[in-house]
């Protein structure tokens, strides 16, 4: 009897070994990051391409993992079974059971489990090599098992496997994004990868210059003066509008203005601003940004006045507006400083009414809804459905709102006190 105990103890152990690389390989393929191994495929690793190789097949990959996992556990178990009762008659089987059960648990699944979920992308790198080589020599097994399963989905009417569809691509990336929320040093890149997925989501009218902003000119006036009024302006591009504000006629740039008036060698008086304007590019308020980004590209242009669905001029919006969705505010010499948001001791925050509830959203890390409104006054008027007096307050969303000051039926400046220090003030 002790001559087969050495070695089928010696093979319950190797058996053993096998089950925790199948159980650690399948762990670590199944949670092993896809654009990491991408990633690295570019970068010429080999064994990054058989991890993508196998994970594309994963029906197949989860095959051959259960095939193989339960071929060495039953085998083992049946090993020790029969090694047990040899030695304690019918009550080995309760000593193999129990015995069996503990090793199985914590040496076949818990330990290589527990390690492979903490390396998922080293051991899946580690174990791709032989991994492979096990799919390919179970694939005639796992073949069959795959046409069984798929007999059984259909009897059932149960799909057996499905593309990964747009929304949950997206979905994933995003909450790829917001895993990381907490480390403060890649706050600025989370920042922007999700202004990037939000493009399809966020219409011009939301990020456009409001035509109380936008600097035209009117091409009634004397060309001297329009000449003095494009050198006066931070922009490059202005409007050009005759009769009516709304009756835009072309968009004037700085540059060909320069260059006409250099070619009438300085005679401002010939100058017609109506023969050097571009022809106005009118979209709707309701065009996205990836969308505009794309129209930009593909006509070249930076410019575009937007207009709502009666044809009237809502504002303008620029390559630069989108381009600040993403990275966030480009400022240049030539920029207009505008007041928007000032910071308290308290905690507090001053801010203009015309502030928009993206840039506040992005730069403070808010949650303010902007589905409704797009400026902060926007959706003080919306939630409070009324004009509020000024030094009326109002709590939505968990943050206080206080009316600080009024032009007329316009709100042009708010405190806003976020979440914890609107808490501790009602405390």
């Amino acid at each position: 009897m002790e001559d087969y105990l050495l070695p089928s103890l010696i093979a319950v152990v190797v058996l053993q070994v096998v089950a925790a690389f199948f159980a650690g390989s399948e762990t670590a393929l199944t949670a092993v990051s896809k654009p990491v191994m991408h990633q690295l495929e570019q970068d010429g690793s080999r064994r990054a391409r058989l991890v993508n190789r196998l994970i594309g097949t994963r029906d197949r990959l989860i095959g051959a993992l259960m095939l193989g996992n339960n071929l060495v556990n039953i085998l083992a178990s049946s090993l020790a079974t029969g090694t047990l009762v040899g030695l304690f008659g019918e009550a080995g089987i309760a000593y193999a059971t129990a015995g069996m059960t503990v090793i199985i648990v914590l040496f076949g699944e818990v330990l290589p489990k527990t390690y492979a979920i903490y390396n998922a992308n080293r051991v899946a790198l580690w174990v791709a090599p032989p991994m492979a080589a096990v799919v390919m020599l179970l694939s005639p097994v796992v073949k069959g098992i795959e046409v069984f399963v798929r007999l059984v989905f259909r009897l059932f009417g149960a799909k057996y496997a499905t593309e990964a569809s747009i929304e949950s691509a997206m979905m994933e990336l995003r909450g790829a994004i917001e895993v990381h929320a907490t480390q403060e040093e890649v706050k600025e890149e989370r920042r922007m990868m999700r202004s990037i997925l939000e493009l399809a989501d966020v219409e011009v009218g939301e990020v456009m210059v409001h035509r109380r902003a936008v600097v035209a000119i009117d091409a009634g006036q004397p060309a001297a003066d329009l000449v003095d009024q494009v050198l006066r302006s931070p922009y490059t591009r202005l409007p050009l509008w005759r009769g009516q504000p709304d009756n835009i006629i072309g968009v004037v740039h700085a540059k060909d203005l320069l260059r006409a008036v250099r070619a009438l060698d300085g005679d401002v008086e010939r100058l017609d601003i109506g023969e050097i304007a571009s022809d106005p590019w009118f979209i709707p308020e309701s065009t996205s940004l990836l969308e505009q980004l794309k129209a930009f590209r593909e006509r070249r242009e930076h410019f575009a006045l937007v207009v709502d669905e009666y044809g009237s001029l809502m504002g303008v919006v620029t390559l630069e507006d989108i381009l600040e969705e993403i990275v966030g505010d480009i400022a240049d010499e030539h920029d207009v400083a505008v007041a928007g948001v000032r910071p308290q001791g308290d905690g507090s925050f001053i801010v203009d009414g015309s502030v928009t509830l993206r840039d506040l959203n992005r730069e403070y890390e808010w949650n303010l809804p902007d589905d409704e409104a797009t400026t902060v006054a926007g959706l003080v008027l919306h939630e409070s459905r009324q004009i509020p007096e000024v030094g009326q307050a109002f709590l939505f969303y968990g943050f206080r709102f206080e009316v600080l000051r009024r032009n007329r039926n316009q709100i042009t400046t708010i405190k806003v006190v976020p979440p914890s220090e609107a808490a501790s003030g009602e405390g």
